[in-house]
């Protein structure tokens, strides 16, 4: 899961999102979801260590700015005087059979009460979400988190293991994951020593779409990193490299072994002209991952800038063993070919594209680019729709369609 900057090589850093399997999660108005399993209970979180050396060294405070926005680790699950009247009523409802695990998740998904919209336009705190009714799948982590903890209910944090998603802003490439928060009943003893609990996952995806999805447990600590590394991500791509860092800082001192944080800062550094303090970021990285496709792209740019160009043939080498076509590869080739009028060409090569990226909405606008251009205005419409369904920012949703509904009235003159 990673943020990258595209110049010669792309560079990337960790950006949990809320990307479904299948794609259900990719439609235009995604409400959030509970499922019910009953499984053994894991350990709980972690608590926050102090960050070791050899992240601490990497480290370079002197090289930027104070940031316009302070970064409070507090603010992550912070309930606001709104959320705890909310959380109150649910406890209220809950009161004799009622389980509060399902109080709350009813008082969240009811339709005259919260019912969050996805959108990945900007990782939201806890507050955040609940004041924007709004955010991705890690904002409803922290918001279901942060009513869990205020309601004494047991939790816990998980990644669910998807292909990434790519996406992408002005000279930065994203890969998006997925992460959802399980809560927990008490657990109950069972003869011969078994000890089962119910358990309750929130998640914007529906339940059938994650069944046999392998999922990995997450110490609290790394959701913390993670929402440092997205705030990281996302004012780095907003043209803000000061707090970019305040962010990146916060996301490696939270969890120095969450290497797309300690990427995320390479990326920084990389942008900001600093080479060596980004080497050293992204060795560091690739000492612990040494076929992290992320780390490997962003060295092989940080060397050739340095003018090491046969240490960087070397790395994009061992990169083109690993990922033999980098993110986007067949869509830009396909654009350039549409650009010189071979457009059957362009068909083929952003059909390429969607076989490897069959979610990716930027992707799906050209496909209807390419079909309005064939004079193929029926699959122009479908891939304007999906287009539309796939990208989880409101704004970019409007823009699409607009355009689709251009298309279609062209259509009917």
């Amino acid at each position: 899961m990673s943020l990258a900057s595209i110049a010669q090589a792309w560079s990337a850093t960790a950006r949990p999102s809320c990307e479904s399997p299948v794609g259900t999660a990719a439609r235009a108005a995604r409400r959030l979801l509970a499922a019910a399993v009953i499984t053994t209970l894991l350990g709980a979180c972690a608590t926050r260590p102090d960050a070791g050396p050899g992240a601490a060294s990497l480290l370079h405070d002197g090289l930027f700015a104070a940031p316009a926005e302070p970064v409070d680790v507090g603010k992550v699950f912070a309930i606001s005087p709104p959320m705890r009247e909310f959380a109150d009523a649910a406890r209220a409802a809950a009161r004799g059979t009622t389980d509060l695990r399902h109080a709350l998740l009813q008082a969240l998904t009811a339709r005259d009460q919260l019912q969050l919209d996805y959108d990945d336009g900007r990782t939201r705190n806890a507050a955040e979400a609940f004041d924007r009714r709004a955010g991705n799948c890690l904002s409803l982590v922290l918001m279901t988190s942060a009513f869990a903890k205020y309601l004494d209910l047991p939790l816990r944090y998980q990644s669910v293991q998807v292909r990434p998603l790519y996406s992408r802003a002005p000279d930065l490439t994203l890969a998006s994951g997925h992460i959802n928060v399980v809560l927990s009943s008490r657990p109950r003893s069972l003869p011969r020593d078994l000890v089962r609990v119910d358990e309750w996952t929130v998640d914007f995806v529906p339940p059938d779409e994650l069944r046999g999805v392998r999922v990995q447990p997450l110490a609290e600590r790394t959701v913390v990193a993670m929402y440092m590394n997205n705030r990281a991500a996302e004012t780095l791509a907003a043209g803000q490299p000061d707090q970019a860092y305040a962010w990146a800082r916060e996301a490696v001192r939270q969890d120095p072994d969450y290497l797309p944080g300690v990427n995320t800062l390479a990326v920084i550094y990389l942008r900001a002209g600093h080479l060596a303090e980004a080497e050293a970021a992204l060795r560091h990285v690739l000492a612990r991952a040494p076929e992290d496709e992320a780390a490997l792209a962003n060295l092989a740019g940080a060397l050739h800038r340095a003018g090491r160009v046969i240490e960087a043939a070397a790395v994009a080498t061992q990169l083109k063993r690993i990922q033999p076509h980098p993110p986007f590869h067949f869509l830009d080739l396909g654009r350039q070919a549409l650009e010189a009028g071979q457009t059957a060409q362009a068909r083929e090569l952003i059909a390429r594209e969607l076989l490897r990226q069959p979610y990716q909405h930027e992707a799906h606008y050209w496909a209807a680019v390419v079909d309005a251009t064939l004079g193929d205005s029926d699959a122009a419409a479908k891939h304007l729709q999906l287009a539309r369904d796939y990208s989880g920012n409101p704004e970019q949703q409007g823009r699409y369609k607009a355009k689709l509904a251009a298309l279609r009235a062209a259509g009917t003159n």
